[in-house]
């Protein structure tokens, strides 16, 4: 099995970075300050016009908490078609009940109509109150993969509850450690929970003024190249080295 790199962007510009300086996918976002938002349908169709590698969508309607309500749902339907009808390879899911559990009725039906599409839970999993069962019912639903820091803020404070998840998981689903992900900590984090998959932001914040009127500079969060590309070595030293 092969190490993966996925990184998460908010751009078009970055989803070029990331692919240029050698990510695998790309979870593609909007309102990253938000933990990430669907994107709108330009976005979507620009990336699959420009990108070569796999791109996920998240299907995410708003920031806050994952219990959704029945218009909510619905948009994420919408966004599930939309997405298959232009042709992705895959979408980010994640839909908790309100006692904190999977909802499993309403994944499956998104599931369902993602067709072909490879599904990746985000960390509405790390909310759940049993990560262990939570995890059998993502198997149970079909998911490619989970993303998850292992219950903690950060991936690298959960070594060995990513570690056991990854023994359960066996060949059935993805583990796919994130949350604070860098090229100082991802060979540990690789090497404490034996993933192959590993997932960042990767990001660095700019200020800009284009503005000669407007003295206030801009921030823009955008995607590291040079981090990417760094991260990327890594996992390719470990591979080399198995």
């Amino acid at each position: 099995m092969s190490y993966k790199l996925e990184i998460c962007v908010g751009s078009i510009g970055s989803a070029l970075l990331a692919q240029e300086f050698g990510a695998d996918r790309i979870e593609l976002c909007d309102n990253l300050a938000e933990g990430g938002t669907t994107p709108s349908y330009g976005m979507i169709v620009q990336c699959k016009a420009q990108l070569q590698i796999p791109f996920f969508p998240i299907i995410r309607p708003r920031g806050g908490d994952f219990v959704f309500t029945s218009e909510e749902f619905e948009i994420m339907r919408q966004d599930v078609l939309l997405c298959r009808e232009i042709g992705c390879r895959g979408v980010v899911i994640g839909m908790l009940r309100k006692d904190s559990s999977i909802d499993m009725e309403r994944c499956s039906e998104l599931i369902s109509l993602a067709g072909e599409m490879e599904i990746t839970f985000h960390r509405a999993f790390d909310r759940c109150t049993s990560l262990e069962r939570s995890l059998e019912d993502l198997v149970q639903l079909g998911c490619s993969r989970v993303l998850t820091s292992g219950g903690k803020e950060f991936a690298h404070e959960a070594t060995e509850k990513l570690k056991s998840l990854v023994s359960q998981a066996g060949l059935r689903i993805q583990i796919m450690p994130g949350s604070g992900v860098n090229h100082f900590n991802l060979e540990k984090i690789a090497a404490e929970t034996g993933a192959y998959e590993f997932h960042s932001s990767a990001k660095k914040s700019i200020e800009y003024n284009r503005d000669p009127i407007n003295r206030a500079p801009f921030s823009e969060i955008i995607t590291d190249g040079e981090h990417v590309q760094k991260l990327k070595a890594i996992l390719k030293q470990m591979g080399s080295s198995n």
